[in-house]
């Protein structure tokens, strides 16, 4: 890519994008609503795979500013911190706090995002705050959760009639909330998360030797806590669970290749062959050099 489209930057105007903003009359009128006057929408839009986005403002916001990445990725800049905007995350920005936001040049975001203000939004902020890994939040896809943001700029759209306005807003709330408040109200599924992504993890580095203490630290948990969601979830610790995913893959290779012990080894992280041998006769009841006697599959020869 050229220097040119490198250096190229966009606030606004993508192939596909919504915007709603709330007009100055229509403010004064929810400042006098109690319904809806402690939360409430200054501007809310949609940018679809917003090539060269980029948004700086050197003194901030008057409001809060949410970020909603749906796909792709991006990245903002608070308090002299980078932070990295993944598919299915979400930032927000408080107010009068200079920051920079972008889209990823080689792969550029969708996102969803609101201005909003009000004191219940300063207290869903706060909640916010105290998040174990604040500011980035993840939490599942939901295309529930898109589509109310999608509702919400119809709605907007259609006309600023009082009903209208108070059912956005009061929409918007519930969704905003409902994302902060993920992870405090799904504790089930937030562990089954957890754990089905350390699993995918470990299987895909087999070759290494994983400390607990980083797979803790990976999900913002104690060692402790992390073994006891682990164990409860797979029966084995997460140690003993990834020595066994090594053994299982080894008896692929002793299967269905002629690889010797030691390449074996190296493609599971194990550095000694004795130690491995052990390990492997202790979960699979012999040695791998009988197991493979008993059941490998010799490759077949070519003939002409």
């Amino acid at each position: 890519m050229d220097n040119h489209s490198e250096n190229k930057k966009v606030k606004e105007g993508f192939i596909g994008q919504r915007m709603v903003t709330t007009p100055p009359n229509i403010k004064i009128e929810i400042l006098n609503n109690p319904l809806i006057k402690d939360f409430y929408t200054t501007a809310i839009g949609y940018y679809p795979q917003a090539h060269y986005h980029d948004r700086k403002r050197k003194t901030g916001s008057k409001e809060y500013i949410l970020l909603y990445c749906v796909e792709g990725k991006g990245s903002v800049e608070l308090a002299d911190n980078t932070y990295f905007l993944p598919p299915n995350s979400f930032i927000i920005i408080p107010p009068d706090i200079a920051h920079h936001y972008r889209s990823s040049i080689n792969n550029p975001w969708t996102i969803f995002w609101c201005h909003f203000l009000g004191d219940k939004g300063n207290l869903l902020y706060q909640h916010y705050k105290r998040k174990s890994n604040f500011p980035v939040i993840s939490i599942p896809r939901s295309e529930r959760r898109q589509k109310n943001f999608i509702k919400v700029m119809n709605v907007l759209e259609s006309g600023y009639d009082i009903y209208g306005i108070e059912f956005a807003n009061l929409s918007l709330f519930n969704t905003v909330m409902e994302m902060i408040y993920y992870k405090d109200i799904n504790t089930t599924e937030v562990k089954a998360d957890i754990i089905s992504n350390s699993i995918n993890y470990l299987n895909s580095n087999l070759d290494k030797n994983i400390k607990i203490e980083f797979l803790a630290e990976k999900y913002n948990l104690s060692v402790s806590r992390y073994s006891e969601i682990f164990k409860k979830k797979t029966g084995y610790s997460p140690i003993q669970f990834f020595n066994k995913l090594k053994i299982e893959k080894s008896c692929q290779y002793l299967y269905f290749t002629d690889l010797r012990v030691k390449e074996i080894c190296n493609k599971i992280g194990y550095e000694d062959p004795y130690y491995y041998s052990r390990a492997f006769k202790k979960l699979m009841g012999m040695s791998p050099s009988k197991y493979r006697k008993e059941y490998h599959t010799p490759k077949k020869s070519k003939t002409s």
